[in-house]
């Protein structure tokens, strides 16, 4: 989990709408089955984007502001900005190439 920032409603602006790179946030909760299945895909692409893409969890029962805002009523759902904009929102658990295949297109 070193890779992997944890965001909260408090935060949420300045680490990722003000992000210096490209950011992924993974919109969870502990209950969640399918949420479980996409956290180990997150890990690893935390550490295998480390230098390029800023990863972060957020949960969603912690934080009603946010996923609010960004409209999210299914989880796991995966967000990824770009220059503070949404540039792609996956929802529900995907395999890691169709995850991956979409953070290479931020880049």
């Amino acid at each position: 989990m070193a890779d992997i920032l944890e965001v909260s409603d408090k935060n949420f602006d300045s680490e990722i709408m003000k992000a210096d790179k490209p950011a992924m946030v993974d919109f969870w909760a502990e209950w969640c089955g399918p949420c479980k299945m996409v956290g180990p895909i997150v890990e690893e692409l935390a550490k295998e984007y480390q230098d390029k893409v800023k990863v972060a969890k957020m949960d969603v029962d912690q934080n009603r502001e946010t996923p609010a805002r960004f409209g999210i009523r299914n989880i796991p759902t995966l967000i990824l900005f770009k220059n503070g904009e949404v540039a792609k929102t996956i929802i529900g658990a995907q395999p890691k190439r169709s995850i991956e295949d979409e953070l290479k297109k931020l880049l």
